[in-house]
């Protein structure tokens, strides 16, 4: 089986409601959708979610990125060669990860629809037989994102993660207003994605917030500043996990080898895909650090990737995967409950693609062959 041609289609999801973190607020979420087709007719999909505050990717270079450089020497290659294509694009482009995750998750679906066997199957086998759904809030008024953790919890969420990190002196107030909300033993996980910037400030919201009990703190310091987190770590008692900071192997290596952080924050676009996160899933579990597969608030393409590797690794312990729910329309549909999603054993990624659903979400649409 051999790649054949592409077609990229540039949407923008419509999100139900504005998602606000520290560094934007989002009214949807521009995606870029690849189809790859074969010369045996098997057609594979995926995705690449651009974040230019996270990859340095915007939602028109990603476009160019694929059509003009990656996918004309991607065509005539065998899906099934997958480190040989990473080889390739690394070569054609730094960086880029999104795109390159684009590439690799539709390659994948191919994998896993020619072999007749889910994804989860080619990444290790199923491990875990469901996977509990977390709630994300945005950044609000405390009272206000009191009120919704309540009614998350309520609903049956199996935890909440807060957005923070606009503002640190009302980051106190939220997180104390959601943990007097849910109760004190309901887990509740807290983001600053870096809107806490230096270590001082992050040490002094984390020491005010420690009888909350919070299960861990996501990247309360500037990405590139791996020596706060380090500083942060040794002096506050929450567990670290670090996002924005890791994409690579090589700050993999970083991270290990200055202890910096307790848990660290997967994303396929971040570092490329399926491939480059199985890589880093098997070095953090050698290092004694525990995973989570997180999400550029992403489809049910990218996102059912994400829950492929998350179902397959034991060393993957949290998700964050819930772009789908978001979404007033959506380009697939995955199996969410409040409390749970277990994948299906279907071929590839396991999801059926409405077809008249991305033609009406695309905005732009580009042939490659």
């Amino acid at each position: 089986m051999r790649i054949t041609s592409a077609t990229v289609y540039g949407i923008h999801l419509p999100l139900i409601e504005p998602f606000i973190i520290s560094y934007h607020t989002y009214e949807n979420m521009p995606s870029v959708i690849l189809e790859l087709h074969t010369d045996e007719g098997i057609i594979g999909y995926g995705e690449a979610t651009p974040d230019e505050h996270v990859t340095g990717e915007t939602f028109d270079g990603v476009i160019n990125a694929l059509t003009k450089f990656l996918l004309p020497e991607i065509i005539g290659e065998r899906p099934f060669q997958i480190e040989a294509i990473h080889e390739k694009m690394d070569k054609l482009l730094y960086g880029n990860t999104s795109a390159k995750a684009a590439i690799d998750i539709a390659c994948y679906d191919l994998m896993g629809k020619k072999a007749g066997v889910p994804l989860y199957d080619l990444l290790g086998g199923r491990y875990y037989e469901k996977l509990e759904v977390p709630k994300v809030l945005s950044i609000l008024e405390p009272e206000v994102m009191a009120k919704q953790a309540k009614i998350a919890r309520d609903e049956g969420y199996s935890s909440i993660k807060i957005k923070v990190g606009s503002d640190a002196k009302k980051d106190v107030a939220r997180i104390q207003a959601v943990r007097s909300a849910v109760g004190p033993d309901y887990p509740l996980r807290v983001d600053a994605n870096q809107g806490w910037v230096t270590s001082d400030q992050a040490i002094s919201v984390i020491r005010q917030i420690e009888e909350c009990g919070i299960d861990w703190i996501e990247q309360p310091v500037i990405a590139h500043d791996v020596d706060a987190l380090v500083e942060v770590r040794k002096k506050t008692t929450t567990p670290v996990m670090i996002d924005e900071g890791l994409h690579s192997l090589k700050e993999m290596r970083e991270v290990i080898g200055k202890r910096a952080a307790d848990k660290i924050n997967i994303k396929l676009m971040k570092c490329g895909g399926l491939y480059r996160g199985g890589q880093l899933v098997h070095i953090a579990e050698m290092a004694g650090i525990t995973c989570q597969v997180g999400s550029m608030v992403e489809s049910s393409i990218a996102s059912a990737a994400g829950l492929h590797l998350a179902t397959a690794k034991k060393a993957i312990q949290s998700h964050e995967l819930v772009g789908p729910l978001m979404f007033s329309k959506d380009v697939a549909r995955l199996p969410f409950t409040k409390k749970s999603i277990a994948l299906s054993a279907q071929p590839g990624l396991g999801i059926t693609i409405d077809l008249k659903q991305l033609q009406e979400l695309t905005s732009k649409k580009i042939e490659v062959k």
